[in-house]
């Protein structure tokens, strides 16, 4: 008898061993699993059924949730879609989340490590949890400026506050509506998704920070001229033979000026005619003369290759390594391999403009949890001095006679220095299209903004009329507040 009783003592005690390493393995070892696993409709109910946080643009909502009457109680909602949708991503019930629902998901459903105070007071008071909100630095009246310049083409407009780093617009034209993607109806979420992902013009790409990238043709220039004043070899004074045509070394193939402006009045330029007016030979001549690595090193300093969160995942921009002395002649006007995003290029003309000190783009103003308290908050911070406050400024000024006196006119503000340079890099259509940027800041003296402007595949005239007359519109949007 005690021996029946002692046996069944000892299987209970072993079931019951069994049973609290099961729970122990599934609470914590196996719950992320668990919980990641496409057959866990419970994660996706929870996730879906919380009162997630807004995103917010001068305290306006451009991503919010608002009560749904199906199973998951609420639905998330775009207001401004195809100004803003890059930007806020979407929250979807078949693809996840993209754009900063997804660089700040823990935050806007309140799963960060500051809201766990909130989430253990939500627990016990048996309260729906409420994410945090985000306010974006972004100013609604220059990102609506950005998006009507666009016109709905395709091209991207980027602009900093050089001084903080602050993202006061990021547009990325063609747009699309993540109402479409984040709708509970997953039937017709999947039709609009391949819609999308079917359509040439790549309406889900945010061109401003992602893609296949741009060449930067001549804004590049602002790079070299940097190089060249740090090499100590090249003054404001020296001058440099400006050919109408450069043989490329080891190639049948010569590299010709600029012919939209007036390169063919000189043929030694110094480096004022050469900015204003675009030409590539003097240019290519300073990238042979310097050298692969000092024209390499000088891009890495303006954040070429260098990874960037903002907190958007920015692909890095690129120069391309072991090149020849052709590959990088044509590297030096920012084509062949060169590739960068539009916020690169912001980039580069905010650093110039402060001084040589790259501050690090930001998007995110603050985040503040339900009562309204600041759980995070945008602090400007330095990536790094890209060169000499002494070279900036030189630049400055070189900049600013391309507008009054080169190619760029057409951003001039009457009675305002405005520092700028054009691009136009040749894509290889058939058709003579090109892509056309512009990037510079105002006032020269005291920027306010820093700015990058392209459009995609316009030919030559065209996109003369868009891009320096565009920034005009920006850079008044900004001063006449």
């Amino acid at each position: 008898m005690n021996r029946a009783i002692r046996h069944t003592w000892v299987a209970g005690v072993a079931i019951f061993t069994v049973l609290l390493l099961a729970l122990t393995y599934v609470q914590f070892f196996a719950a992320g699993a668990l919980e990641a696993h496409p057959w866990n409709n419970r994660s996706l109910y929870d996730q879906f059924g919380a009162d997630r946080g807004a995103i917010l643009v001068d305290g306006d909502p451009k991503a919010s949730s608002v009560p749904s009457e199906d199973d998951f109680e609420f639905q998330r909602v775009y207001a401004d879609p195809l100004t803003y949708g890059h930007l806020t991503g979407y929250f979807s019930l078949v693809y996840g989340a993209t754009g900063l629902e997804a660089a700040l998901g823990d935050e806007l459903s309140g799963a960060s490590d500051e809201q766990f105070y909130d989430r253990v007071v939500s627990m016990f008071s048996g309260n729906q949890p409420t994410g945090a909100s985000v306010e974006l630095t972004i100013d609604p009246v220059l990102q609506q400026t950005a998006a009507d310049v666009l016109q709905g083409r395709k091209g991207s407009v980027v602009a900093l506050d050089p001084e903080t780093g602050a993202i006061l617009a990021m547009v990325s034209s063609p747009g699309y509506d993540p109402n479409e993607l984040a709708s509970h109806d997953s039937g017709s979420v999947i039709a609009a998704a391949e819609r999308l992902n079917a359509d040439p013009e790549e309406p889900l790409v945010n061109r401003a920070v992602a893609g296949d990238l741009y060449a930067p043709a001549s804004t590049f220039k602002i790079i070299d001229t940097v190089a060249a004043l740090e090499s100590g070899d090249y003054t404001t004074e020296t001058l440099i033979p400006n050919p109408q045509e450069l043989p490329l070394p080891g190639t049948d193939v010569t590299l010709p000026n600029y012919v939209g402006g007036s390169c063919t009045a000189r043929t030694q330029a110094d480096l004022e005619f050469a900015l204003e007016q675009s030409c590539n030979t003097p240019f290519a001549s300073i990238a042979l003369d310097l050298g692969e690595d000092a024209i390499r090193e000088t891009a890495r300093n303006f954040g070429y290759g260098e990874p960037l969160s903002v907190p958007l995942q920015v692909t890095p921009s690129v120069f391309p390594e072991e090149l020849n002395e052709a590959q990088l002649a044509l590297s030096s006007i920012g084509q062949y391999d060169v590739r960068t995003t539009p916020l690169q290029v912001a980039m580069t003309s905010a650093t110039i403009a402060n001084d040589g000190v790259m501050m690090k783009p930001q998007l995110v103003e603050t985040v503040r949890s339900a009562d309204l308290s600041v759980i995070e908050e945008f602090t400007p911070e330095q990536l790094r001095r890209s060169t000499s406050a002494e070279i900036a400024n030189i630049v400055t000024e070189l900049m600013v006679e391309v507008v009054d006196d080169g190619i760029a006119g057409g951003a001039a503000l009457p009675g305002v220095e405005v520092a700028g340079k054009t691009g136009t890099a040749e894509i290889g259509s058939d058709e003579g299209l090109n892509d056309a940027w512009f990037t510079g800041f105002a006032p020269a003296d005291d920027p306010q903004v820093a700015l990058a402007v392209v459009f995609e595949d316009v030919d030559v005239a065209t996109g003369a009329s868009l891009t320096s007359p565009s920034a005009k519109r920006l850079f008044e949007a900004v001063l006449n507040k």
